[in-house]
Parts: C-alpha cells; structure tokens; sequence
C-alpha cells in the first residue's frame, strides 16, 4: 500500500509550515506495474490502493465516494467491503428512542417551550416596525408526522451504526485529549464570531426540541457516489441551524497524521500547540454526513446552501452550520470544507 498522504482537515486552521507536505514520490519498487483497475493508469502512484481481499487497485478519487487520504490498516474495495449496502436500522420507536436518549415525558415542558417561542415571535414582530429588521439565526421546524421523524432519526441512526459510531449532540472531552478549559475563545487567532444571546437561545431551543424527539427535517441517505449523503426532508428557510459539529475534541497537534476525513477546526489559536479539532470518528451527529463542495469549479460552488460558522458561545467554542439560503425539500445539504485556505482535497469531489 501506498505511504500515507499527509494530514488535511475541514474549514480553516493553523498554515502549515513548510508547504504541502507531499511525498517526493515516485521510487518504490513495483509500484510502475500497479494500475487503477477504473482508469486503467498507473498515474499517481501515492494516490493509488490495493485492496486486502482482491488486489484490485483503484486510485483515491476514480472511487465512488472518494477517499481524500489513503487509510490506515487494511482497505477493502467496494467490491469486498461489507459497507456497500448498508443495513438499515430497524423503524422501531422504542429502539429508536433508546438509541438517541429520547426523553419520554416531556408534556408541560413542551407546552411551556411553544408559549415562549409564540411570545418571541410576537415581540420581535413589534420590534420589527421600530427599528430595522436584523438577520437572526432561526430554529428548524421538525416534521409534522411523528412518524417521519422516525424515519428521519432511523436514517441517522443507519448511518452512525454502519460507520461504527455512537450518537452525541454535544462536543466530548475525554481522557487523554484535550480538556475542556482548553476550548476557550480568548486563545482564538482569528475568524470566530460572537453568538448573539437572542441566537444562543435558538440555539438552545434546537437542543431542546431533539432531546425530545422533535427532529430537524433531514434524511441521511446512501448514495454510490457520495456514500452517506444529507438531503432536507421538508422546506428548510435562510438563516436556519441545520445542526452543530460535534464530536470529540482534540489538540491538532495529536491529530497532524490522524487516518480520519471528518476532522473540523474548532479553536485556531496563535500558539500552534493549542489549537483544537473536533474528531466525530467515535461519537458524532449528522453533521458528520454533510458532504462537501468542490471548490474548485463553478458548478461546484453552486451546490453549496450551508456555511459553517465558528462562534464563541457563552465563552466556550462551538462550530454550526446554518442555511444560506431557501433548500427545497428532497435538496442535498453541501457545504464548503475550507475556509481561507485551500487545505482540504475537494478536487475530486463529484
């Protein structure tokens, strides 16, 4: 197999310091007499892998989805990879339930959470004829049918089970990584924004209404080309949080030659050695199933309808991703996987 290629991460961090970092390339043995078994060249020797069951070699972006680095251990193409249909996770609301830590009784707590949403609607229609109209970040709107909102939780729950992870909807501080008095925006170099408190409690309210089952209206399907993939499973408006990146948080400097490819920035600091990424391999969301952009190319960029956002909330770090304009229902949710620099491979990407 091919030594591995070098480290890239989503959004923006810390430049690396001594260019790119690639391999000299070239030299090892038989690597000449390999070819991609899909194009058929033996071109990008680096970018080139051999499966552990057939020997088929097959270059990182002639796969479908692609792969942007070469992973560690054993690779299996999708031929031999027991992943290429993945099982489905049975539509059962008590499993379901369990396997997100719904809580089952919330009645006077929901009841009480509307009044309040209908007061803020009401004071900030009023607010609005006085002064002029602000941009404010709004809560998703769950699926009307508790049914839908199972199958959207079962299309999630499908995905993290079939990628071997745990559900969390909160950033994880565990033993051995960084703790959680690392995560502190004053450290922050550039670029994090300051989370309103009008927004902090939309926030909020979105926290709330999925510990209760209220779902934000996304679908997380597997497609041959893009692997797990997001689509909005109803009308989804401008300035919507779609969700947060979460996962567990780490220093980069432990993670500058990890095998993961979902890696997010979550604290650039001006000392190296205290930046932070969240790493969603283990615990995670569905933000971990958004895919990204092809930034590269015009038709590329037309795809994207998220951003992603780094803000200081209540003096902690945390990443969103929010809506940039009006999604259809049955869109597919594309993001942009850099920021200021062109450091992750979205080249390739379809």
């Amino acid at each position: 197999m091919a030594p591995k290629t070098p480290f890239r991460r989503r959004t923006h961090a810390a430049p690396c310091s001594n260019g790119e970092g690639e391999g000299e390339g070239g030299g090892d043995g038989g690597a000449d007499s390999v070819r991609c078994d899909e194009c058929g060249s033996g071109d990008s020797p680096a970018e080139l892998l051999l499966c552990d069951a057939c020997d088929r070699g097959l270059h990182l972006f002639c796969l479908r989805p692609i792969l942007a680095r070469v992973p560690q251990g054993p690779w299996f193409c999708p031929s031999c990879s027991s992943l290429a249909k993945p099982k489905q996770f049975p539509l059962i609301q008590t499993k379901i339930v369990d396997f997100f830590k719904i809580r089952r009784s919330y009645g006077a707590a929901a009841k009480a959470e509307c009044c309040r949403r209908r007061r803020r609607k009401a004071g900030a229609s009023a607010a609005a004829k006085t002064k002029k109209k602000s941009r404010k970040l709004l809560p998703f709107t769950p699926s009307d049918d508790p049914n839908r909102r199972l199958q959207q939780m079962a299309s999630l729950a499908t995905a993290l089970t079939a990628t071997a992870a745990a559900f969390s909807n909160e950033l994880t501080y565990v033993p051995g990584m960084a703790p959680r008095s690392a995560n502190s925006p004053a450290l922050e170099h550039g670029g994090m924004q300051v989370l309103s408190k009008e927004d902090t409690e939309t926030l909020n309210l979105c926290r709330s209404m999925m510990e209760r089952g209220e779902w934000p209206p996304l679908l997380v399907v597997h497609d041959p080309l893009e692997g797990f993939t997001v689509e909005a499973d109803r009308f989804i408006k401008d300035l919507t949080i779609i969700t947060e990146y979460v996962g567990d948080v780490d220093y980069l400097k432990n993670r500058e030659h990890d095998d993961g490819d979902s890696m997010m920035t979550l604290l650039s600091a001006k000392d190296p050695s205290k930046s932070l990424v969240i790493c969603p391999d283990k615990r995670s969301n569905i933000a971990r199933f958004i895919n990204g952009i092809n930034n590269h190319t015009p038709d590329g960029r037309k795809k994207q309808n998220l951003k992603c956002v780094r803000f200081d909330v209540n003096v902690e770090c945390r990443v969103l991703l929010i809506a940039i304009r009006d999604i259809a229902k049955g869109e597919r949710l594309y993001y942009d996987y850099n920021g200021s620099e062109q450091e992750y491979p979205t080249h390739h990407f379809v």
